[in-house]
């Protein structure tokens, strides 16, 4: 009997580690884009509500986060600029994308409650340092309707490596030949002037707290810090502010293909409602450690069919069930499946 009791208790035991463990969970470290960031916090947030298992995501830019990913000192990394696939396979990861979403342009205009018109060479000829006045002929000649001042401009930029500024600098080159000739595209860049904050926080605080300033963040980040915001001049034409409809529109021709690991670019996208800003933020996580990665795709498959709800409210668009259906077989195909 006293034998018979000895085990049971050890039995009890054993099964009070195993329940202590299972509610614990486990940890998934993530770093990288800012862009992304308050949806990632959500999705967090309630992963960890429904599921026990904690997501430890650091928003320090896409920059940072390719950089942790290639060390592999994250789970997954996180980058608005999606790597070719020869720097995939080169790094030995995998790359998809999670949502789409807007940069858009914010300014700080006493007087001006509204969205201003501007156009790529507007913008370009800003941040060139051609153009240094609000009331400048050529912004007043986009805006006939709105009173705009005699007032110094102050642009203000990304300072750390950021797929932010990836998009931003990537639409500039495509609608600015003088920009495409001399600044060029990237993370970074030697920008031409202006002042640079750390982060879409950093940019946004900038703007929030300059008195004629201009700088491009991530939508949310604009929403939640009550920043205006302009309409852009699109490849057709039309002056588009973003919306759930204006940035679907911009990636209906998007060519999600597994074979490139999922790379694309939907700035300047074709489409009379094309929001010409617009990108995709993707996930990378290294193919040579599985196990590491199944764990931080739980995540992901979890966000994938619970978060939409999430991302629309942020102002984020979900990914088609399609394209999810094409990365679940991607997992697959690379044994990575969770």
């Amino acid at each position: 009997m006293k034998k018979l009791l000895s085990m049971l208790g050890v039995a009890i035991f054993t099964l009070s580690i195993y329940l202590v463990a299972s509610r614990a969970g486990v940890e998934i470290t993530g770093a990288g884009a800012t862009f992304p960031y308050p949806l990632y916090a959500r999705w967090a947030d309630r992963f960890f509500k429904e599921t026990g298992n904690k997501v430890n995501y650091q928003s320090i830019g896409s920059g940072g986060g390719i950089r942790q990913i290639t060390s592999r000192t994250v789970d997954f990394g996180a980058s608005d600029a999606p790597l070719e696939p020869k720097e995939i396979n080169s790094k030995k990861l995998l790359q998809f994308p999670t949502v789409i979403g807007a940069v858009v342009i914010t300014y700080n205009i006493p007087g001006v409650k509204t969205h201003i018109n501007l156009d790529g060479k507007a913008v370009c000829y800003i941040y060139l340092g051609k153009i240094k006045k609000w009331n400048d002929s050529y912004i007043k000649n986009l805006n006939r309707n709105i009173n705009l001042p005699d007032l110094n401009i102050t642009p203000v930029h990304r300072s750390d490596g950021s797929g932010t500024t990836w998009i931003f600098t990537n639409w500039l080159t495509k609608v600015c030949p003088e920009w495409a000739n001399s600044v060029k595209y990237g993370t970074s860049v030697n920008w031409p002037t202006g002042i640079g904050g750390k982060g879409n926080e950093g940019v946004a605080n900038y703007i929030k707290r300059t008195i004629g300033a201009i700088g491009y963040v991530e939508y949310i980040y604009a929403k939640q810090n009550n920043l205006e915001y302009a309409k852009i001049k699109n490849k057709a034409g039309n002056f588009v502010e973003p919306t759930i409809k204006t940035i679907q529109s911009a990636s209906a021709s998007a060519k999600w293909d597994p074979q490139k690991h999922f790379y694309e670019v939907l700035t300047n996208q074709s489409g009379k409602d094309a929001y010409p800003i617009a990108g995709a933020t993707f996930i990378l996580v290294a193919k040579d450690q599985p196990e590491r990665v199944k764990k931080a795709l739980m995540f992901f498959k979890w966000a994938f069919q619970k978060g939409d709800e999430d991302a629309i409210s942020l102002h984020y668009v979900p990914l088609p069930q399609k394209v999810k259906n094409m990365i679940f077989e991607y997992w697959k195909k690379n044994n990575v499946a969770p």
